[in-house]
């Protein structure tokens, strides 16, 4: 839900205003609404250029989700926290979204993201992954990416600072992310391509689970 009546009417127009024609906005909106709000908002994006609209209504109401698909022209995606294949099975199906996008470490790995990413393809859908921060699960995405014949436009790169996630800073000797003209390369070092540095492992505080 909008954090204040009109948030969502406001916030949209002024951002597409401020950047400008030519930059790509994509708009997030949590599970946070109903079909029919949800349609009401898509509309919003449609007349602002807006072409990527995630997550529109509670993830897994997959016929709310569709019925809002199925109702607009700018693309809705979803998925980042499904980690059935069972599920995944039916959104490609039902076409319940329009982009896909798996979450390499929520679905459970590399190889079953990439079961999704067939999935899709088999039924004509791109695939933009779910990464949130700048751990391993935005490098692990972009190796992803790299294999996909249907990659989707973009890789998500977070953008919260230090105040929303203190501990992603200085985790690797080199850092992986630098982005230039609007793109990011993937290391051709062994494995992942990145060293983890030393001094941020030994800052970091260890828990060991067992079993009861």
């Amino acid at each position: 839900m909008d954090a204040w009546p009109g948030r969502t009417e406001e916030i949209v127009p002024t951002i597409r205003r401020a950047l400008g024609p030519r930059v790509a906005l994509l708009a997030d909106a949590n599970s946070g609404f109903s079909p029919a709000r949800a349609i009401e908002v898509g509309r919003l994006l449609e007349a602002e250029g807006v072409e990527h609209y995630e997550e529109p209504c509670p993830y897994w109401e997959l016929e709310q989700t569709k019925q809002v698909a199925d109702a607009l022209a700018v693309s809705v995606t979803g998925g980042e926290q499904d980690c059935e294949l069972s599920t995944w099975r039916l959104i490609c199906e039902r076409r319940v979204v329009d982009v896909a996008q798996p979450d390499v470490l929520y679905v459970g790995g590399i190889d079953r993201a990439l079961r999704v990413a067939r999935m899709a393809q088999e039924h004509g859908l791109p695939v933009t992954p779910h990464s949130a921060n700048w751990s391993l699960v935005t490098l692990f995405t972009m190796h992803l990416l790299s294999a996909l014949p249907n990659a989707g436009e973009y890789l998500e790169f977070s953008i919260e600072g230090q105040d929303y996630y203190p501990w992603q800073y200085g985790l690797f000797r080199n850092n992986p992310y630098r982005v230039e003209n609007g793109h990011v390369a993937i290391s051709g070092e062994p494995g992942w391509g990145i060293e983890i540095d030393p001094e941020w492992l030994a800052r970091s505080r260890y828990h060991v689970s067992e079993k009861p």
